[in-house]
């Protein structure tokens, strides 16, 4: 780069105080980090969960909980302005104005009791001065611009309304609204369908080449970094490890760290012994929500979110369920675990239960449980992790004596390799993936027949998913548990699936042996999943 840096950081480092036993402790977390950023490139910052990357991001707009946190040195400069401790004056003209930022859950970064317009005029009344019909002309212009269908149809709706990639284009067009020269992009596809991931990447490129965008990218995948980014910086425990070309940093990496980043993918599935019993089917599966309008809430449509679906799982198998969101992939887990009323057959261990009560649901579910997507908002931050693990001994009567339920919460605990000693913390005091193993022992310690886990690996970094994967794959094996797996990363998904079931608009467009659809898919919207996944470079 021949031109001026928008953005230099040298030598930064981030340092928070806490008061540990009356006693004031440092934590040092991002130490001497430093890169420059220049118009229309693409910096990626890499590395695993708490390496510093958005600690980094966060404090170029000086967003981290000041005073707690703070800076031993370093400065960030935008175009010659120093911005760490920067004044308030200042930084309320460069935030949101100068520099942006996309954040990873738009469903948590935008305010859910305020509707698309309101949120977005506010930036631009702010710093431009434009409300009124300019500015819901100027939205709609910016709603257009990142892809919103209809956008004129969605200046009224909230958050909660729209899917998860179009909230992540509100996002875009929020940072977007004053023409930055700086977007700092912290997982901005990390949540979103593959294809939806494509749309978002290839706008992003776009937008960069249309207003000379100097974008700082954060993420831990990889795939993307090696398609978007212009240069890469990888960071652990909070240093920076390597740094280089994207082409220098994937073909030739020199340090052991990156070495072992790149390396990270998923393990290869040895494929289960066959079997003619079928653990759980369906047939002719329906999940219609009424669409109820007027005084008296007569039915007028409904909502088709899962149509005529069929499905057999057998001992020892994984069935992968993959489609675009809103595709009705959750929604028929949910059907076949009864949380959810549904039309069709449902046979468990060649049972048939039409209208079951409680006591039947009940002992269907502890041989059906459910690993939840984001560990964190499904463990109780309030209870230890002994208890969260033996919570569900309490519901179903088992084990009622102390010590035998303390037996029992340690040998789970080292089935998905959790060391016992650290049964009395807390869920905010694990990582993601530590997290996630307690979820997993959660479910195991019941001794189920069927594990449905929907997007388990979707939030981890890659070194962490195949750690998951792994463990996922051991236990099904000495266990001979069937798993329900619900993804949208058709790469996670081709490793550990051996039946793949297609879903798109509640329909089941293809389904079979997975490896040959994945080698040869016959529907097309399956080759434009595929083509996205794995093709988005193209």
């Amino acid at each position: 780069m021949t031109s001026a840096p928008v953005l230099t950081v040298e030598d930064l480092s981030v340092s928070f105080r806490q008061r540990v036993n009356q006693q004031e402790v440092i934590s040092n977390v991002v130490k001497q980090v430093g890169f420059d950023l220049h118009a229309g490139e693409t910096l990626a910052l890499v590395g695993e969960s708490g390496s510093g990357k958005s600690l980094t991001a966060l404090s170029v707009l000086q967003l981290l909980p000041y005073p707690q946190a703070f800076h031993p040195s370093g400065s960030i400069k935008y175009q010659g302005i120093e911005l760490v401790n920067g004044n308030a004056e200042t930084m309320q003209r460069v935030r949101g104005n100068d520099i942006s930022m996309i954040f990873q859950e738009p469903m948590t970064a935008l305010n859910p009791l305020h509707v698309i317009r309101k949120q977005i005029a506010e930036s631009l009344e702010l710093h431009q001065g434009i409300d009124g019909d300019a500015a819901r002309t100027k939205i709609l212009e910016l709603l257009d611009q990142v892809g919103i269908h209809e956008p004129g149809k969605r200046l009224d709706a909230y958050p909660h309304q729209l899917s998860g990639g179009q909230r992540q284009r509100v996002m875009i067009a929020m940072a977007l609204a004053n023409n930055p020269e700086v977007l700092l992009a912290d997982e901005p596809t990390t949540a979103l369908d593959v294809t939806v991931q494509a749309r978002i990447l290839l706008l992003l490129k776009e937008l960069q080449q249309t207003n000379n965008l100097g974008i700082l990218l954060i993420t831990h995948d990889l795939n993307m970094v090696r398609q978007v980014a212009d240069r890469v910086l990888v960071m652990q425990h909070g240093r920076m490890v390597e740094r280089g070309t994207t082409t220098q940093i994937f073909t030739a990496a020199k340090e052991p760290y990156t070495q072992t980043l790149l390396s990270a993918e998923p393990p290869v599935r040895k494929p289960p012994e066959e079997s003619a019993e079928v653990l759980l089917s369906a047939q002719n599966l329906k999940v219609w929500f009424p669409i109820k309008r007027g005084i008296l809430k007569r039915t007028v449509d409904h909502v088709k979110a899962v149509n005529d679906a069929n499905l057999q799982l057998k001992p020892g198998h994984t069935l992968g369920i993959v489609g675009e969101s809103g595709s009705g992939k959750t929604t028929l887990a949910l059907a076949l675990l009864r949380l959810i009323s549904s039309e069709g057959r449902i046979e468990f261990m060649g049972e048939h239960h039409p209208d079951p009560d409680k006591a039947e649901l009940q002992k269907m579910r502890r041989q059906l449980q459910m690993v939840f997507q984001d560990p964190f908002g499904s463990l109780s931050p309030r209870m230890a992790i002994t208890d969260i693990v033996s919570e569900g001994l309490d519901a179903h009567s088992l084990m009622t004596d102390a010590q035998e339920r303390d037996r029992r919460v340690v040998e789970i605990l080292k089935e998905v390799e959790i060391d016992p000693e650290i049964r009395f913390r807390y869920p905010h005091e694990f990582s993601g993936g530590q997290r996630q193993r307690i979820a997993i022992a959660r479910a195991l310690i019941l001794e189920p027949k069927v594990l449905f886990l929907d997007e388990p690996t979707s939030a981890l970094d890659r070194t962490v998913q195949v750690q998951v994967l792994e463990l996922l794959n051991r236990i099904q094996r000495e266990h001979q548990l069937s798993y329900v797996f619900i993804s949208h990363d058709l790469s996670v998904v081709r490793s550990i699936a051996d039946e793949l079931l297609v879903m798109k608009a509640g329909d089941v467009v293809e389904q079979g042996n997975a490896a040959e659809i994945f080698e040869n898919p016959q529907n097309e919207y399956t080759r434009a999943l595929l083509d996205a996944a794995f093709n988005i470079a193209a």
